[in-house]
């Protein structure tokens, strides 16, 4: 496993490269949430309550940064977090002074 400090404007946060056998299992968790790869389920970060973005197709921490958001939990919407914007971007609104600053969050 290999953890890298991932810097934003607004703070930082941890990114995470764990390599499996057939695949790498690739996140980087803020304050309020996390970007996570395709590896992982929106469905069950939904049903925790988890402020959560999903990109695919990557196999480092940089990558995700780069990718396209292509799922967003329910509670991630709240804080800004839309479809299309790169990982980098909704790790942004996971900090707070960064979107929306929802109690229980902070």
């Amino acid at each position: 496993m290999k953890r890298f400090d991932v810097k934003l404007k607004n703070g930082t946060a941890e990114g995470y490269e764990i390599q499996f056998p057939n695949a790498s299992l690739v996140f980087v968790l803020a304050k309020q949430g996390y970007v996570m790869c395709g590896y992982l389920n929106m469905a069950t970060a939904d049903k925790m309550g988890d402020v959560a973005a999903l990109v695919r197709g990557v196999t480092t921490v940089n990558e995700l940064l780069k990718a396209k958001v292509q799922e967003v939990s329910v509670i991630a919407k709240q804080l800004g977090v839309e479809l299309g914007m790169t990982g980098e971007s909704a790790l942004e609104k996971m900090i707070p002074g960064g979107g929306y600053e929802k109690e229980g969050f902070v």
